[in-house]
């Protein structure tokens, strides 16, 4: 069987956590590749400041040097809620020769109790886990953890520096922070 890892989210941005966690589980499991998937409407999170073309494009700009890496448009093309369990079951029956290893970060772990559907959901797909910073990466779900370094970034800081106009060097790759001045998202000012 095929083995594909998943990595869903909001992408609002996308920035240098979201490639590490990818990167660590492609390693770790011998993935032979990992889909990044936005989300149309997170059912757990506020989404804001970004369209979904804009998120589509950020995405495709973090990985097109990783030829690993590929774009998932599940999500933001069938529309709606996201739900995890509903996307899930439709790709394990589209895809019958692929194994789904779907890549959580600590956070995320702590709260799988809240997914929807979860039972059915551990049992069409392996959850992998990768520790994040202030979360305990504990649940009574079974969660595949992987070992990988651990770095306390998320979407919702990028956003807060960019519109307060701090350095976001080193935090996102690079034509993703020149896409996001381009377009003044955030209330990110260009660079001259």
């Amino acid at each position: 069987m095929k083995k594909v890892g998943i990595l869903g989210g909001t992408f609002n941005p996308p920035h240098i956590g979201h490639l590490m966690m990818a990167n660590e589980a492609y390693h770790a499991l011998g993935l032979e590749e990992v889909r990044f998937m936005p989300n149309a409407v997170p059912p757990h999170k506020q989404s804001s400041g970004a369209t979904d073309e804009q998120r589509k494009k950020m995405v495709e700009l973090a990985i097109e040097d990783v030829p690993y890496f590929m774009l998932e448009m599940f999500e933001l093309e069938r529309g709606g809620l996201s739900y995890t369990s509903d996307t899930m079951s439709t790709l394990v029956q589209q895809e019958r020769e692929v194994e789904f290893y779907f890549i959580i970060g600590g956070d995320s772990i702590d709260h799988l109790h809240t997914w929807h559907q979860i039972d059915d959901l551990v049992q069409i797909i392996k959850f992998v886990g990768i520790r994040r910073p202030g979360s305990d990466a504990i649940t009574k779900y079974p969660v595949l953890m992987i070992d990988a370094p651990q770095i306390g970034l998320s979407s919702t800081l990028l956003r807060e520096r960019f519109s307060l106009g701090k350095t976001v060097q080193y935090l996102l790759p690079k034509p993703v922070e020149a896409f996001i001045r381009k377009e003044g998202l955030y209330g990110a000012r260009s660079l001259t």
